[in-house]
Protein backbone atom coordinates (compact mmCIF):
# COMPACT_ATOMS: atom_id res chain seq x y z
CA UNK A 1 0.00 0.00 0.00
CA UNK A 2 1.29 3.47 -0.87
CA UNK A 3 2.22 5.67 2.09
CA UNK A 4 -0.31 8.35 2.95
CA UNK A 5 0.40 11.84 1.71
CA UNK A 6 1.32 14.50 4.24
CA UNK A 7 -1.12 17.25 5.08
CA UNK A 8 -0.71 19.74 2.29
CA UNK A 9 -0.49 23.46 2.56
CA UNK A 10 -2.90 25.07 0.06
CA UNK A 11 -1.16 26.71 -2.88
CA UNK A 12 -1.37 30.52 -2.85
CA UNK A 13 -3.89 32.04 -5.25
CA UNK A 14 -1.13 33.87 -7.13
CA UNK A 15 0.93 30.71 -7.84
CA UNK A 16 0.56 30.95 -11.62
CA UNK A 17 1.29 34.67 -11.77
CA UNK A 18 4.41 34.28 -9.62
CA UNK A 19 5.64 31.43 -11.78
CA UNK A 20 4.99 33.37 -14.99
CA UNK A 21 6.81 36.43 -13.63
CA UNK A 22 9.79 34.21 -12.86
CA UNK A 23 9.60 32.69 -16.36
CA UNK A 24 9.53 36.11 -17.99
CA UNK A 25 12.86 36.90 -16.33
CA UNK A 26 14.57 33.50 -16.29
CA UNK A 27 13.27 31.40 -19.20
CA UNK A 28 15.67 29.23 -21.18
CA UNK A 29 16.44 30.29 -24.75
CA UNK A 30 15.64 27.28 -26.93
CA UNK A 31 15.73 27.17 -30.75
CA UNK A 32 12.07 26.12 -31.01
CA UNK A 33 10.74 28.50 -28.38
CA UNK A 34 8.96 31.83 -28.75
CA UNK A 35 10.18 33.95 -25.83
CA UNK A 36 7.76 35.75 -23.49
CA UNK A 37 8.76 39.09 -25.01
CA UNK A 38 8.07 37.81 -28.53
CA UNK A 39 4.82 36.24 -27.38
CA UNK A 40 3.67 39.49 -25.81
CA UNK A 41 4.38 41.31 -29.09
CA UNK A 42 2.15 38.94 -31.03
CA UNK A 43 4.61 36.34 -32.32
CA UNK A 44 2.96 32.92 -32.32
CA UNK A 45 4.78 29.62 -31.85
CA UNK A 46 5.20 27.48 -34.97
CA UNK A 47 3.21 24.23 -34.45
CA UNK A 48 5.66 22.33 -36.69
CA UNK A 49 8.63 23.40 -34.56
CA UNK A 50 6.81 22.62 -31.31
CA UNK A 51 5.74 19.19 -32.56
CA UNK A 52 9.22 18.36 -33.88
CA UNK A 53 10.96 19.45 -30.68
CA UNK A 54 8.51 17.59 -28.43
CA UNK A 55 8.95 14.33 -30.35
CA UNK A 56 12.74 14.72 -30.22
CA UNK A 57 12.65 15.51 -26.49
CA UNK A 58 10.93 12.26 -25.58
CA UNK A 59 13.53 10.29 -23.58
CA UNK A 60 16.28 12.70 -24.72
CA UNK A 61 17.94 15.71 -23.10
CA UNK A 62 17.47 19.29 -24.27
CA UNK A 63 21.18 19.71 -24.96
CA UNK A 64 21.27 16.59 -27.15
CA UNK A 65 18.20 17.72 -29.09
CA UNK A 66 19.29 21.27 -29.98
CA UNK A 67 21.70 20.35 -32.79
CA UNK A 68 19.35 17.72 -34.21
CA UNK A 69 16.45 20.17 -34.22
CA UNK A 70 18.50 22.81 -36.05
CA UNK A 71 19.66 20.27 -38.63
CA UNK A 72 16.10 19.05 -39.23
CA UNK A 73 14.56 22.50 -39.72
CA UNK A 74 17.43 23.49 -42.00
CA UNK A 75 16.76 20.44 -44.22
CA UNK A 76 12.98 20.39 -43.80
CA UNK A 77 11.69 23.82 -42.67
CA UNK A 78 8.03 22.79 -42.55
CA UNK A 79 5.84 19.72 -42.35
CA UNK A 80 5.26 19.64 -46.12
CA UNK A 81 9.01 19.46 -46.75
CA UNK A 82 9.42 16.68 -44.18
CA UNK A 83 6.56 14.72 -45.70
CA UNK A 84 8.24 14.96 -49.13
CA UNK A 85 11.56 13.65 -47.80
CA UNK A 86 12.54 9.99 -48.34
CA UNK A 87 12.10 7.93 -45.17
CA UNK A 88 15.71 6.77 -45.38
CA UNK A 89 16.93 10.38 -45.26
CA UNK A 90 14.83 11.05 -42.16
CA UNK A 91 16.22 7.94 -40.45
CA UNK A 92 19.77 9.03 -41.30
CA UNK A 93 19.16 12.49 -39.85
CA UNK A 94 17.73 10.90 -36.69
CA UNK A 95 20.66 8.48 -36.16
CA UNK A 96 22.12 8.98 -32.69
CA UNK A 97 18.95 10.32 -31.05
CA UNK A 98 17.77 6.82 -30.15
CA UNK A 99 14.26 5.39 -29.67
CA UNK A 100 13.94 5.02 -33.43
CA UNK A 101 10.21 4.30 -33.43
CA UNK A 102 9.92 8.06 -32.85
CA UNK A 103 11.53 8.74 -36.23
CA UNK A 104 9.20 6.33 -38.01
CA UNK A 105 6.18 7.90 -36.31
CA UNK A 106 7.54 11.38 -37.08
CA UNK A 107 7.55 10.61 -40.80
CA UNK A 108 4.12 8.96 -40.65
CA UNK A 109 2.71 11.97 -38.79
CA UNK A 110 4.22 14.41 -41.29
CA UNK A 111 2.72 12.43 -44.15
CA UNK A 112 -0.74 12.50 -42.57
CA UNK A 113 -0.64 16.20 -41.68
CA UNK A 114 0.60 17.04 -45.18
CA UNK A 115 -2.25 15.03 -46.70
CA UNK A 116 -4.64 17.25 -44.71
CA UNK A 117 -3.20 20.47 -46.03
CA UNK A 118 -0.24 20.89 -43.67
CA UNK A 119 -2.15 22.18 -40.65
CA UNK A 120 -1.85 20.51 -37.26
CA UNK A 121 -5.01 20.01 -35.16
CA UNK A 122 -5.22 22.62 -32.41
CA UNK A 123 -6.81 20.46 -29.70
CA UNK A 124 -5.52 17.63 -27.53
CA UNK A 125 -8.10 15.21 -28.89
CA UNK A 126 -7.27 16.05 -32.48
CA UNK A 127 -3.53 15.80 -31.89
CA UNK A 128 -3.87 12.41 -30.21
CA UNK A 129 -5.18 10.98 -33.47
CA UNK A 130 -1.80 11.57 -35.15
CA UNK A 131 0.93 8.87 -35.23
CA UNK A 132 3.37 9.01 -32.32
CA UNK A 133 1.42 11.59 -30.31
CA UNK A 134 0.22 10.48 -26.90
CA UNK A 135 -1.19 12.20 -23.83
CA UNK A 136 1.89 14.24 -22.93
CA UNK A 137 2.83 15.33 -26.46
CA UNK A 138 -0.73 16.30 -27.38
CA UNK A 139 -1.03 18.40 -24.23
CA UNK A 140 2.35 20.07 -24.83
CA UNK A 141 1.58 20.97 -28.45
CA UNK A 142 -1.96 22.14 -27.61
CA UNK A 143 -0.68 24.37 -24.80
CA UNK A 144 2.55 25.72 -26.29
CA UNK A 145 1.57 26.01 -29.96
CA UNK A 146 -2.12 26.91 -29.54
CA UNK A 147 -2.39 28.30 -25.97
CA UNK A 148 -4.94 25.69 -24.95
CA UNK A 149 -5.31 25.26 -21.14
CA UNK A 150 -3.85 21.74 -21.16
CA UNK A 151 -2.13 19.98 -18.25
CA UNK A 152 1.42 19.33 -19.50
CA UNK A 153 3.21 16.80 -17.30
CA UNK A 154 6.76 15.66 -18.08
CA UNK A 155 9.45 14.42 -15.72
CA UNK A 156 10.38 17.92 -14.61
CA UNK A 157 6.77 18.79 -13.86
CA UNK A 158 6.28 15.54 -11.94
CA UNK A 159 9.19 16.46 -9.70
CA UNK A 160 7.93 20.00 -9.10
CA UNK A 161 4.39 18.88 -8.29
CA UNK A 162 5.32 15.98 -6.02
CA UNK A 163 7.42 18.43 -4.00
CA UNK A 164 4.88 21.23 -3.97
CA UNK A 165 2.22 18.89 -2.56
CA UNK A 166 4.45 16.31 -0.80
CA UNK A 167 2.94 13.48 -2.81
CA UNK A 168 4.31 10.38 -1.08
CA UNK A 169 2.68 7.88 -3.43
CA UNK A 170 5.35 6.11 -5.55
CA UNK A 171 5.73 7.95 -8.84
CA UNK A 172 4.62 4.97 -10.92
CA UNK A 173 1.23 5.11 -9.16
CA UNK A 174 0.96 8.86 -8.58
CA UNK A 175 0.57 10.08 -12.17
CA UNK A 176 -3.23 10.63 -12.06
CA UNK A 177 -2.85 12.55 -8.79
CA UNK A 178 -0.05 14.68 -10.26
CA UNK A 179 -2.06 15.42 -13.37
CA UNK A 180 -5.07 16.48 -11.28
CA UNK A 181 -2.85 18.91 -9.37
CA UNK A 182 -1.51 20.41 -12.59
CA UNK A 183 -5.02 20.78 -14.02
CA UNK A 184 -5.97 22.87 -11.00
CA UNK A 185 -2.90 25.07 -11.43
CA UNK A 186 -3.13 25.85 -15.16
CA UNK A 187 -4.22 29.49 -15.67
CA UNK A 188 -6.60 30.60 -18.39
CA UNK A 189 -4.14 33.31 -19.44
CA UNK A 190 -0.84 32.17 -20.99
CA UNK A 191 -1.25 28.40 -20.44
CA UNK A 192 1.52 27.70 -22.97
CA UNK A 193 4.01 29.89 -21.13
CA UNK A 194 2.85 28.34 -17.86
CA UNK A 195 3.61 24.84 -19.20
CA UNK A 196 7.08 25.91 -20.30
CA UNK A 197 7.64 27.72 -17.01
CA UNK A 198 6.89 24.55 -15.04
CA UNK A 199 9.33 22.59 -17.19
CA UNK A 200 12.02 25.26 -16.85
CA UNK A 201 11.50 25.41 -13.08
CA UNK A 202 12.12 21.66 -12.81
CA UNK A 203 15.12 21.78 -15.14
CA UNK A 204 16.91 24.73 -13.54
CA UNK A 205 15.68 25.22 -9.94
CA UNK A 206 13.73 22.18 -8.70
CA UNK A 207 16.45 19.76 -9.80
CA UNK A 208 16.71 16.10 -8.72
CA UNK A 209 19.70 16.79 -6.49
CA UNK A 210 20.39 19.93 -4.47
CA UNK A 211 17.34 21.94 -5.57
CA UNK A 212 17.86 25.68 -5.26
CA UNK A 213 14.82 26.23 -3.10
CA UNK A 214 15.78 29.75 -2.00
CA UNK A 215 15.51 30.89 -5.64
CA UNK A 216 12.20 29.17 -6.31
CA UNK A 217 9.24 31.46 -7.01
CA UNK A 218 6.88 28.86 -5.48
CA UNK A 219 8.81 28.23 -2.26
CA UNK A 220 6.16 29.90 -0.04
CA UNK A 221 3.60 27.23 -0.88
CA UNK A 222 5.93 24.23 -1.15
CA UNK A 223 5.15 21.41 1.28
CA UNK A 224 8.48 19.67 0.63
CA UNK A 225 10.41 22.72 1.83
CA UNK A 226 8.37 22.67 5.05
CA UNK A 227 9.21 18.98 5.48
CA UNK A 228 12.90 19.83 5.32
CA UNK A 229 13.65 17.10 2.76
CA UNK A 230 12.61 18.10 -0.78
CA UNK A 231 14.94 15.51 -2.31
CA UNK A 232 12.70 12.80 -0.89
CA UNK A 233 10.26 13.54 -3.69
CA UNK A 234 9.29 12.09 -6.06
CA UNK A 235 9.16 8.74 -4.31
CA UNK A 236 10.38 5.91 -6.54
CA UNK A 237 10.21 2.16 -6.18
CA UNK A 238 13.54 0.28 -6.43
CA UNK A 239 14.55 -0.40 -10.03
CA UNK A 240 14.78 -3.97 -11.21
CA UNK A 241 18.12 -5.08 -12.62
CA UNK A 242 18.29 -5.02 -16.41
CA UNK A 243 18.96 -8.38 -18.07
CA UNK A 244 22.19 -8.75 -20.04
CA UNK A 245 21.90 -10.10 -23.58
CA UNK A 246 24.82 -11.28 -25.67
CA UNK A 247 25.57 -11.55 -29.36
CA UNK A 248 28.18 -10.88 -32.02
CA UNK A 249 28.70 -8.26 -34.73
CA UNK A 250 30.79 -8.60 -37.88
CA UNK A 251 32.63 -5.65 -39.45
CA UNK A 252 33.71 -6.52 -42.97
CA UNK A 253 35.86 -4.00 -44.86
CA UNK A 254 36.37 -4.04 -48.60
CA UNK A 255 39.76 -3.22 -50.15
CA UNK A 256 38.59 0.35 -50.91
CA UNK A 257 37.47 0.92 -47.31
CA UNK A 258 33.75 0.32 -47.84
CA UNK A 259 31.94 -1.42 -44.95
CA UNK A 260 29.30 -4.14 -45.29
CA UNK A 261 25.91 -3.04 -43.95
CA UNK A 262 22.30 -4.10 -44.03
CA UNK A 263 18.95 -2.61 -43.05
CA UNK A 264 17.04 -3.90 -40.05
CA UNK A 265 13.35 -4.86 -40.37
CA UNK A 266 10.97 -1.89 -40.23
CA UNK A 267 9.26 -3.15 -37.08
CA UNK A 268 10.88 -3.94 -33.75
CA UNK A 269 13.97 -2.70 -31.94
CA UNK A 270 16.00 -0.22 -34.03
CA UNK A 271 13.44 -0.75 -36.80
CA UNK A 272 14.45 0.59 -40.21
CA UNK A 273 17.96 1.50 -39.06
CA UNK A 274 21.24 0.36 -40.63
CA UNK A 275 23.60 -2.15 -39.02
CA UNK A 276 26.63 -4.33 -39.61
CA UNK A 277 25.73 -8.04 -39.75
CA UNK A 278 24.96 -9.35 -36.27
CA UNK A 279 23.63 -12.52 -34.73
CA UNK A 280 19.99 -12.98 -33.75
CA UNK A 281 19.99 -11.30 -30.34
CA UNK A 282 16.83 -9.62 -29.08
CA UNK A 283 15.67 -7.99 -25.86
CA UNK A 284 14.60 -11.45 -24.67
CA UNK A 285 17.15 -13.93 -26.05
CA UNK A 286 20.89 -14.13 -26.66
CA UNK A 287 22.43 -14.53 -30.09
CA UNK A 288 25.48 -16.54 -31.08
CA UNK A 289 28.75 -15.02 -29.88
CA UNK A 290 31.42 -16.71 -32.02
CA UNK A 291 32.83 -16.17 -35.51
CA UNK A 292 31.11 -19.36 -36.61
CA UNK A 293 27.96 -17.23 -37.03
CA UNK A 294 29.64 -14.83 -39.49
CA UNK A 295 27.70 -13.98 -42.68
CA UNK A 296 30.38 -15.53 -44.91
CA UNK A 297 33.59 -17.52 -44.60
CA UNK A 298 36.65 -15.31 -44.11
CA UNK A 299 39.59 -14.72 -41.80
CA UNK A 300 37.54 -13.12 -39.01
CA UNK A 301 39.59 -11.74 -36.13
CA UNK A 302 38.25 -10.66 -32.77
CA UNK A 303 38.31 -6.84 -32.36
CA UNK A 304 37.01 -6.59 -28.81
CA UNK A 305 33.74 -6.37 -26.88
CA UNK A 306 31.27 -3.50 -26.64
CA UNK A 307 28.38 -2.96 -24.25
CA UNK A 308 25.31 -0.86 -24.92
CA UNK A 309 22.41 -0.16 -22.56
CA UNK A 310 18.88 -0.01 -23.96
CA UNK A 311 15.80 0.96 -21.97
CA UNK A 312 14.93 -2.54 -20.80
CA UNK A 313 18.15 -4.52 -21.22
CA UNK A 314 21.89 -4.28 -21.71
CA UNK A 315 23.63 -5.78 -24.73
CA UNK A 316 27.16 -7.16 -24.95
CA UNK A 317 28.51 -7.79 -28.43
CA UNK A 318 31.67 -9.63 -29.44
CA UNK A 319 33.12 -7.75 -32.40
CA UNK A 320 34.83 -9.55 -35.30
CA UNK A 321 36.68 -7.86 -38.16
CA UNK A 322 37.86 -8.96 -41.59
CA UNK A 323 39.11 -7.60 -44.91
CA UNK A 324 37.56 -8.93 -48.08
CA UNK A 325 37.44 -8.44 -51.86
CA UNK A 326 33.82 -7.42 -51.44
CA UNK A 327 31.68 -10.12 -52.96
CA UNK A 328 27.98 -9.34 -53.27
CA UNK A 329 25.89 -10.63 -50.37
CA UNK A 330 22.11 -10.84 -50.63
CA UNK A 331 20.28 -8.36 -48.42
CA UNK A 332 23.46 -6.36 -47.72
CA UNK A 333 25.21 -3.39 -49.32
CA UNK A 334 28.66 -1.81 -49.26
CA UNK A 335 28.82 1.72 -47.87
CA UNK A 336 31.83 3.74 -49.10
CA UNK A 337 34.22 4.87 -46.36
CA UNK A 338 33.36 8.53 -46.92
CA UNK A 339 29.64 7.91 -46.47
CA UNK A 340 29.65 5.83 -43.25
CA UNK A 341 29.11 8.87 -41.03
CA UNK A 342 25.93 9.69 -42.96
CA UNK A 343 24.35 6.24 -42.68
CA UNK A 344 21.38 5.62 -40.37
CA UNK A 345 23.54 3.85 -37.81
CA UNK A 346 22.26 3.64 -34.22
CA UNK A 347 24.84 4.27 -31.53
CA UNK A 348 25.29 0.56 -30.73
CA UNK A 349 26.35 -0.06 -34.34
CA UNK A 350 28.68 2.91 -34.34
CA UNK A 351 30.32 1.40 -31.27
CA UNK A 352 30.70 -1.92 -33.06
CA UNK A 353 32.35 -0.33 -36.11
CA UNK A 354 34.56 1.88 -33.96
CA UNK A 355 35.82 -1.17 -32.06
CA UNK A 356 37.09 -2.60 -35.35
CA UNK A 357 38.01 0.61 -37.20
CA UNK A 358 38.57 3.57 -34.87
CA UNK A 359 37.33 6.83 -36.37
CA UNK A 360 35.37 5.18 -39.19
CA UNK A 361 31.96 6.59 -38.22
CA UNK A 362 33.06 10.13 -37.43
CA UNK A 363 33.00 13.11 -39.73
CA UNK A 364 36.42 14.77 -40.08
CA UNK A 365 35.13 17.99 -38.49
CA UNK A 366 33.61 16.19 -35.47
CA UNK A 367 36.28 13.68 -34.53
CA UNK A 368 36.42 15.07 -31.01
CA UNK A 369 32.73 15.91 -30.66
CA UNK A 370 30.71 14.16 -27.99
CA UNK A 371 27.96 11.99 -29.44
CA UNK A 372 24.50 11.81 -27.81
CA UNK A 373 23.53 8.36 -26.60
CA UNK A 374 20.63 6.17 -27.72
Amino acid sequence: MAPAAQTRKPMPDDTASRLLAWYDAHHRDLPWRVTPRQHASGVRPDPYSIWLSEVMLQQTTVEAVKSYFRAFVEKWPNVMALAAAPTEDVMKAWAGLGYYSRARNLKACADLVASRGGRFPDTESGLKELPGIGAYTSAAIAAIAFDRPAAVVDGNVERVVTRLFSIATPLSEAKPEIRACVERMVPRARPGDFAQAMMDLGATICTPRRPRCMLCPLREGCSAILSGDPERFPVRLPKADKPLRRGAAFVAVRDDGAILLRKRPEKGLLGGMTEVPTTAWTARVDGATTQAAAPFVADWRRAGTITHVFTHFALQLEIFHTHTKGEALEGHFWSPAGEISGEALPTVMKKAIEAAIPGATKKPSTLNAKRPHD
